[in-house]
């Protein structure tokens, strides 16, 4: 035995002291390897709808209504059921209004615990004892650890199981004792959740999403691009702050800056108002249906014109400042005849659609105005200076990534970029060229560096990095060949708009194009799967979400109520637990208030997507293969006991 593996296992023994303290463990973690594997919930593009995002994760995308099938069966009438449900997803709020027309409090109090606990018995089935006593909240966790672990109907306890809940509703502790067994289960039929990015725009509360992620019991997020931005807004990133207000603004959530992060857009909305005072901003209606006054709908209006001519502005700075990006085409302000009313875009003249530009000088189109520069400025410290925003941005650092590697699925927002011949497209990064998982790990640093490195040029590289991300032909998070911004609001015809894919989705059914995609991600092409979204899937027009033979899962079914006509569906969840991969694709959630008080579900329908040749079990995960290595290790340091090479101690 080498000095530093001795070594190595003298501090092991600092844990396991004895070979019957090793032992126990080895045949512990043996034990637990025998288990099935933890359910993994996969969701994309959530854009800021809470009630829907909360509801699916509350049901577990329909799991827990089957789960009460399954226990319940003939004993209870499917009202009865729909009820309990409701009361697992909603416990608070199903609970007050299920008391409002109660006579026999009590009498409902013990039997809603009776039905929780035979529920929650079944749901923790598949998790070792140390495990759930681990999910277990502090205030109950000797009182549910019993009712669990002893059945009413044995004689001999009885009295015992009976009197434990007694005392719970004589005491008044019911209330809290029935919701803390309801969050238990929802907790327990989610082991694992995966955000595959964009959490950020659209909906009215990213916020809320965002808080509800931060005291989940175990998350990770692959950013997105809309993401992305929000995080380079946060940092003060001048092109990141233009598109989050704007974008605010034309979906009618201003709201979102100003209430759910305390950002002031008066002195915006102020300027606004004078410099586009007699503007009917025609190119600037907003998206979907806001319910706003007349005057709120004006304003928004006005204000996402004059940010959208700022972003461009500022846009046309930061491609200035960063020849390497290769994004001088998107600089239009210098393209547009002022006089005429028409721009040049790749060549064809077209003419606008808003030819009304109080701010814009045509000598020196991409120069603020005063005025502009005093409302970035106020904006630039509003975002940095808001706490929430920051504890928000930096949760997605710490819990984020640009890729995550987990049980043989490559988990990626948008894409890996591609060239026209499915060869890895390699991209400029500050003068040197990264492909594939290379071009994702240089990224992902730049990212950290722009919230975390010590100098402060790497800061400004990795922030306006970030800026690219959300917009650049090469980023793997947008995934096409322009961001048409300007064409959208100010070119009516089609073809100037065309916003062209990356050849990822070319090839995207093409599997020696994907096995070459694994290989440089160090996968086993035999066995791995990318999961995505970014690009709705068009369910209504017969599109499927499985491609590749499997390989790939898009699973960007419309969460966002903007893309749901588009989709013809209201999202998807995919579920990995021990028996395979389903697909489950979800109706729309009327709302919350009807979900607790007329107990609407989510209707949601799955579908078996990858089944594998044997139940899977926690030896088979990556999981597993830590908890083998440990294994390992123990049996080393057993050896070396026996040997005399560590000495046991008492």
């Amino acid at each position: 035995m080498d000095t530093a593996d001795k070594r190595y296992l003298e501090l092991l023994s600092n844990l396991f002291p004895t070979k019957a303290k090793a032992s126990a463990e080895i045949i512990n973690l043996n034990a637990i390897l025998n288990l099935p594997k933890g359910t993994e919930y996969f969701a994309s593009d959530i854009h800021g709808e809470y009630e829907a995002f909360s509801h699916i994760l509350r049901n577990a995308a329909g799991s827990i209504r089957l789960k009460i099938d399954d226990v319940f069966g003939g004993f209870l009438t499917d009202a009865e059921k729909q009820t309990l449900a409701t009361l697992v997803y909603y416990p608070r709020e199903k609970m007050a209004l299920i008391l409002d027309g109660e006579t026999d409090r009590d009498a409902w109090y013990r039997k809603a615990i009776i039905q929780l606990v035979e529920l929650c018995r079944v749901s923790a089935r598949k998790y070792t004892q140390s495990r759930v006593r681990k999910a277990l909240p502090d205030d109950f966790a000797y009182i549910m650890e019993e009712l669990l672990t002893v059945r009413s109907d044995d004689p001999n306890k009885v009295a015992y199981y009976n009197a434990i809940i007694d005392a719970v509703v004589e005491t008044g502790r019911a209330d809290a004792l029935i919701e803390a067994f309801c969050h238990l289960i929802q907790r327990l039929a989610i082991d694992h959740l995966h955000i595959v990015g964009d959490i950020f725009d659209r909906g009215p509360a990213p916020h809320v999403i965002m808080e509800l992620l931060m005291g989940y019991h175990n998350v990770d997020i692959q950013w997105g691009n809309h993401d992305m931005v929000w995080m380079g807004a946060s940092l003060g990133q001048r092109g990141c702050i233009a598109h989050v207000v704007r974008n605010c603004a034309r979906y009618g959530n201003l709201s979102i800056l100003e209430d759910a992060y305390g950002i002031n857009v008066l002195p915006l909305a102020a300027f606004a108002f004078n410099a586009y005072a007699e503007d009917p901003c025609v190119a600037f209606a907003l998206k979907g249906s806001p319910e706003l006054t007349e005057q709120e709908y004006e304003l928004n209006r006005k204000i996402q014109k004059a940010m959208a001519v700022i972003q461009f502005k500022v846009e046309g700075q930061l491609i200035d400042e960063n020849p390497s990006f290769g994004l001088e085409d998107r600089k239009l302000l210098d393209k547009i005849d002022y006089e005429r009313g028409t721009v040049v875009v790749d060549g064809v003249e077209y003419e606008l659609t808003d030819k009304v530009f109080p701010t814009i000088d045509p000598a020196d189109p991409y120069r603020l105005t005063d005025e502009e520069e005093a409302v970035m400025h106020r904006l630039e410290q509003a975002f940095m200076d808001c706490e929430k925003l920051q504890r928000h941005m930096h949760f997605l650092l710490d819990a984020g990534s640009l890729y995550k590697i987990s049980n043989s699925s490559l988990l990626l927002h948008a894409c890996v970029p591609l060239n026209p011949d499915g060869s890895l497209m390699e991209v400029d990064v500050f003068g040197k060229k990264y492909a594939g998982r290379a071009l994702y790990d240089v990224l992902e640093k730049y990212v950290r560096d722009a919230f975390d490195s010590p100098d402060p040029a790497l800061r400004k590289r990795g922030r306006d990095l970030m800026w690219y991300l959300w917009l650049g032909q090469g980023s793997p998070l947008f995934a096409k060949s322009k961001m048409a911004t300007f064409e959208l609001y100010l070119i009516a015809e089609k073809e100037a708009r065309k916003e062209v894919k990356n050849a990822f989705y070319t090839y995207i059914n093409d599997e020696a194009v994907f096995d070459k995609i694994f290989e440089d991600f160090g996968m086993d092409p035999a066995t791995s799967r990318i999961i995505c979204g970014h690009v709705p899937v068009k369910v209504k027009d017969g599109e499927d979400p499985v491609k590749c033979g499997g390989k790939v899962l898009c699973i960007d079914g419309g969460f966002s109520r903007a893309y749901q006509a588009t989709t013809g569906i209201a999202g998807y969840t995919l579920i990995s637990n021990s028996w395979g991969f389903v697909l489950a694709t979800h109706e729309p959630l009327e709302s919350a208030q009807a979900a607790i008080e007329s107990e609407i579900d989510i209707h949601s329908t799955k579908r078996l997507v990858e089944k594998p040749d044997r139940r899977t079990l926690i030896a088979d995960t990556d999981k597993g293969v830590e908890l083998q290595a440990q294994i390992d290790d123990l049996k080393r340091l057993l050896e070396a006991y026996e040997a005399g090479e560590v000495a046991e101690r008492a």
